[in-house]
């Protein structure tokens, strides 16, 4: 990311993706009239309230005083114009402490020898903020440090919860706090403040952490499941087809177990090669000890609620695992320091969904269709308070698919159809409002609140609705998926064409059936909705592939159940036809 757009983002206390403009960032070599211009027109292409030096104009217009120093970026100030009120910079002013009245707010550039001088000069209310200068060298995170009355300890924000890190957005907001001023609306970023005590080293471990999730995702996801593939076809073709089956449901019970144990490696934080080790051996570990023990749908229920279970303890507790794991929500980024990311959004709806069917499949196979249509609506509803609620999960996404997941589910299995269209319609608006209301209650200040809650009116909500189809269409130009949408067209085609013999696989479990209609429905709407369209397709459709194949390896229980049951009773007939 350019410097200057750092420095943007700081000064309108919003941002947004880069590929959400329709254009360039405008050099800054001349900082005058045409720069600002460029600068507003770029900032009115984005589906957001962006408003370039809000924070300057803010201040000016409260009457306060603002200096910007010499060697800083032109970007920290702009000139009035027609169409926003702002300030033009008053004299240039070179480094060290120079005294100033109160209510005054200056920028300038410094080095790390001259805090000291600055920090020293500090008297009553005034607060230091001191930025490392952008680009940073390794990752998007920069150094930020705090001097003044109130800051003692790690920062932190509402926008990250997380001890040592906080946003460029943050910035603006904390100022205008400082000096008693209301925040814009316009502003998502959230005010910084200091908790516990600092602990430089604690903050550099995890930094160390975060920065490798991203480059590490593949050598140790991609790895595990290229392997554990391979192995498949090599058993398959040594046994020349009789470990098919068998080894097709330890391959599934190791993927849905994969995220639990990435969430065991967040907790090691381990090197490269220990994490691959205990991803590759982990997962099918625990999915022959699953086999072993349970065996058949209870097995396949059992590996997807413990996954669930585990991450949704992980929310409630408020624990950092789930952002520190290969599958969290990825904070070097610098976007979600909490909470689920979108991958988890896509596998967990299918898990609690398509889990809740071999669950009832496995255990309750008896059930009616009532109470069955009750319990997926019941799963939906409770992974929605944990994985969608401000104070957990905060995931915008999770609110919608899962609920609607979990409706399609019970309408499939459910008795009145005349329903089905209502359920699926009602269930996710029903959430959201329950979700609204407990984040206003618990003042979660979540993302659901600020972007949805606090919007001004239907073009806010507009907007929103915009940038996400925005981020979802882009989500589709990655390379990658060019190479997986076709593999995904053709599934989905053989899908369709076969649908006949996958009827067959789920005869006799209705409960399956529905759960993967309702899996099915979620990741489809999953990818609609979401800024990650293409993530969640991808994501999605692996999970339920993984259903569909362990229903096909199951398949041949029944046949051989009722081939069984018509030899015992051939037999017995046979032999009663003995006696007289």
């Amino acid at each position: 990311m350019p410097a200057e757009q750092t420095y943007l983002d700081i000064t309108q206390g919003n941002r947004v993706f880069d590929s959400l403009y329709d254009g360039k960032l405008p050099s800054s070599t001349r900082c005058g009239p045409d720069f600002w211009r460029a600068v507003d027109q770029r900032a009115d292409s984005a589906p957001a309230d962006i408003v370039p030096g809000l924070l300057f104009s803010t201040l000016e217009g409260a009457g306060m005083r603002v200096r910007v120093g010499a060697g800083t970026s032109c970007t920290f100030s702009s000139p009035a114009d027609g169409r926003q009120q702002r300030m033009a910079p008053s004299k240039k002013l070179s480094g060290g402490p120079h005294p100033h009245p109160p209510n005054a707010f200056e920028v300038r550039s410094s080095t790390l020898t001259r805090l000291s001088s600055l920090v020293r000069s500090l008297r009553g209310n005034d607060l230091l903020i001191a930025i490392e200068r952008p680009p940073p060298a390794k990752n998007e995170a920069l150094a930020i440090g705090i001097a003044g009355r109130g800051f003692d300890g790690n920062l932190t924000s509402d926008s990250t919860r997380t001890d040592g890190y906080v946003l460029s957005t943050d910035v603006a907001p904390t100022i205008l706090r400082r000096f008693g001023l209301s925040v814009p609306s316009e502003m998502s970023g959230q005010p910084i403040r200091a908790e516990g005590a600092v602990d430089a080293a604690a903050v550099e471990s995890l930094g160390d952490r975060l920065a490798v999730i991203s480059e590490r995702r593949g050598p140790v996801i991609g790895l595990g499941l290229a392997i554990w593939l391979g192995a498949l076809a090599l058993a398959i073709g040594a046994t020349r087809g009789r470990a098919a089956r068998f080894g097709v449901r330890l391959v599934g019970l190791s993927v849905i177990y994969l995220p639990l144990v990435l969430l065991l490696g967040g907790a090691l934080e381990p090197s490269q090669v220990v994490e691959q080790m205990l991803t590759i051996a982990g997962a099918p570990l625990l999915g022959l000890l699953t086999l072993a023990a349970l065996g058949g749908y209870r097995a396949l229920a059992v590996a997807s609620g413990l996954t669930v279970l585990a991450y949704a303890v992980d929310m409630v507790a408020g624990s950092p695992l789930t952002s520190l794991s290969l599958l969290g929500p990825n904070p070097g980024l610098g976007v979600r320091f909490y909470g689920i990311g979108n991958e988890l959004e896509a596998l967990l709806a299918v898990l609690v969904v398509a889990g809740t069917g071999a669950a009832l499949t496995g255990f309750a196979p008896r059930l009616r269709s009532r109470p069955a249509a009750g319990t997926f609506l019941a799963a939906g509803l409770l992974a929605t308070l944990v994985f969608a609620a401000g104070r957990f999960g905060a995931d915008v996404g999770a609110a919608i698919v899962l609920p609607l997941g979990s409706a399609a589910a019970a309408a499939a299995i459910g008795a009145r159809r005349r329903r089905i269209a209502l359920l699926v319609v009602a269930a996710p608006l029903a959430a959201l409002a329950l979700l609204a209301l407990a984040d206003l209650l618990s003042g979660a200040n979540a993302h659901l609140t600020r972007s949805v809650l606090d919007a001004g009116g239907l073009g806010d909500l507009a907007d929103v609705a915009q940038r996400r189809l925005q981020l979802s269409a882009h989500s589709f130009a990655r390379p990658i998926v060019f190479v997986f949408l076709p593999l995904i067209a053709v599934v989905g085609a053989a899908a369709v064409a076969r649908r006949d013999v996958i009827a067959a696989w789920l005869r006799g479990c209705a409960a399956m059936r529905a759960g993967l209609i309702g899996a099915l429905a979620a990741t489809v709407v999953g990818t609609l909705v979401n800024d990650s369209g293409a993530l969640l397709l991808e994501v999605g459709t692996a999970y339920l592939l993984v259903f569909a194949a362990f229903a096909w390896a199951e398949s041949d229980r029944p046949a051989r159940q009722s081939y069984s049951q018509s030899k015992s009773y051939t037999s017995v007939s046979h032999t009663r036809g003995n006696f007289p």
